[in-house]
């Protein structure tokens, strides 16, 4: 780890005296506590906002009036879709009081997580040559823009859907669905957070291809392993049903794809910035 850290700095920095190992942990300290701090800001306003945080955004995707069911219906009658009707609830003592606290401290961090992430590139950046930072430029708007995709495409499309066929799924009259709300909120932040870091995938590859670990030919060889380990994948952050798991696997086998292309756009640029320099 002092290895990282003694590299050269950057011509901006190169004046200044190198820190030392405490004084990275301690950078690192505060770097962190600046970050838990905007999660709790921002988990303190959406505990306040309690009809924000539940009726507008928590169960938002339970309605008939939600933007994905009333685009879908606006499309035409054969794409017409609705939730079905059903009721949350609460088995235990206490358990609305604790998934209040659980969904404010989730939304706070999805909320936070460009500012989280730009205090982690805070931190990471110094330790960098020039070189590695101008690969690294504009790193934090397309983690966070890519994450905020994610996160947004889990809300609107696979939440939706998904609870439109699991809360009208059933084997008979015996059995009715009457989820509790901790089941809900649960299938809820799997279809979210999880699918917001998996858009990071495309940055990834980038990364690993700039420092040579993959290219677009490995990347091509490996399509149909890297599509069932990516329907596995799927299967792992989303309920056990078929319907999900292919709503979260067909975008990121998109974007397996956008990766080779923005891997074979580099190879393409470093091929003619040699070719320019012979």
């Amino acid at each position: 780890m002092s290895k990282i850290f003694s590299k050269k700095r950057s011509a901006e920095n190169s004046e200044d005296d190198e820190m030392g190992f405490f004084d990275h942990i301690e950078a690192l300290r505060w770097h962190i506590l600046r970050s838990a701090a905007a999660i709790i800001i921002l988990g303190i306003f959406f505990f306040c906002y309690k009809s924000l945080t539940f009726d507008t955004i928590i169960f938002g995707p339970k309605k008939a009036s939600f933007v994905t069911y009333r685009f879908c219906c606006w499309l035409s009658e054969s794409t017409c879709f609705g939730p079905p009707d059903f009721q949350l609830m609460t088995r235990e003592f206490g358990e609305q009081f604790s998934v209040h606290m659980t969904v404010s401290f989730w939304l706070g961090l999805i909320v936070a997580f460009p500012y989280i992430f730009w205090e982690f590139w805070s931190f990471v950046k110094p330790g960098l040559y020039s070189k590695e930072q101008k690969v690294a430029k504009g790193i934090v708007f397309y983690c966070s823009l890519l994450f905020v995709l994610g996160v947004a495409f889990g809300y609107f499309i696979i939440a939706p859907f998904a609870i439109s066929w699991l809360g009208a799924y059933s084997v008979g009259l015996e059995a009715t669905n009457s989820p509790s709300l901790q089941s809900y909120v649960s299938y809820l932040t799997m279809f979210t957070i999880p699918t917001g870091i998996v858009f990071e995938l495309p940055i990834v590859a980038y990364m690993l291809a700039k420092i040579g670990l993959i290219s677009s030919g490995t990347l091509t060889y490996f399509r149909k392993h890297g599509i069932i380990a990516i329907f596995i994948l799927a299967a792992v952050v989303t309920p056990p049903d078929i319907v999900s798991q292919c709503l979260v696997a067909t975008p990121v086998i998109l974007l397996y794809e956008v990766s080779i292309l923005v891997i074979k756009r580099l190879e393409s640029k470093n091929k003619s910035l040699k070719i320019h320099s012979n």
